[in-house]
């Protein structure tokens, strides 16, 4: 099975779902952003029935993302911008009346040059918060897709260090905040003081530690 996200300039909004295929199901769905970028997802399945994307996406898929290919200019930083808080950010929202869009992905998977393009892609598309997952040994915590991600990631090298070097160099560009997922692990290791440093420098503006004791 295969997940894409296949990301084109457009000028309109639409949402259509289709299923054709004669070996396999094939389940699509396009969202339009306006001016901005179409995202595809599609998912292939080996049986005849009908499958929703969404439902889809809980077992092992593949991600590719890919950005539309218009000559631009790098990236400049406005000096003295910076994104909003995400307390910031979910008020603001709630005060419109709306849902946030939040999409998770994993440092490094997979490469760390691939998450900073997606960040930026995702920023682009009108992410409210970006939520990045720090691949960890033993992500206990997390389904079989994420676990596959974080063990691709690691495998292919990806450090704390090499990726808060990359957000540093992102997050300047970015206009929604992005949280940081990381397991207690790592962060007892580095020492909270100096890891929350870090990633603070880095422009990670939250942290979710899901294994943290309460009590």
């Amino acid at each position: 099975m295969a997940f894409a996200l296949e990301a084109s300039a457009s000028q309109s909004s639409s949402a259509a779902l289709s299923q054709p295929g004669r070996h396999g199901a094939v389940a699509a769905a396009m969202v339009t952003v306006p001016r901005r970028f179409t995202v595809r997802a599609v998912a292939a399945a080996t049986s005849g029935a009908s499958i929703d994307p969404a439902v889809a996406m809980s077992t092992p898929v593949r991600l590719v993302v890919t950005a539309p290919r218009v000559p631009s200019a790098a990236p400049v930083p406005v000096a003295g911008r910076r994104a909003l808080s995400v307390a910031q950010t979910l008020s603001k929202i709630k005060e419109e009346g709306k849902t946030a869009f939040i999409p998770y992905i994993t440092a490094g998977d997979p490469d760390l040059e691939t998450t900073a393009e997606a960040l930026r892609l995702l920023d682009a598309c009108g992410a409210d918060v970006i939520e990045l997952g720090m691949p960890f040994s033993d992500p206990y915590a997390d389904g079989p897709i994420i676990q596959a991600s974080a063990a691709r990631a690691l495998a292919g090298g990806t450090t704390i260090d090499a990726v808060l070097f990359m957000l540093k160099e992102v997050t300047p560009e970015l206009t929604c905040p992005v949280v940081l997922f990381s397991y207690l692990g790592p962060i007892v290791r580095r020492g909270a003081a100096n890891f929350t440093a870090a990633v603070k420098e880095a422009g990670v503006r939250g942290l979710i530690v899901p294994d943290l004791p309460l009590c």
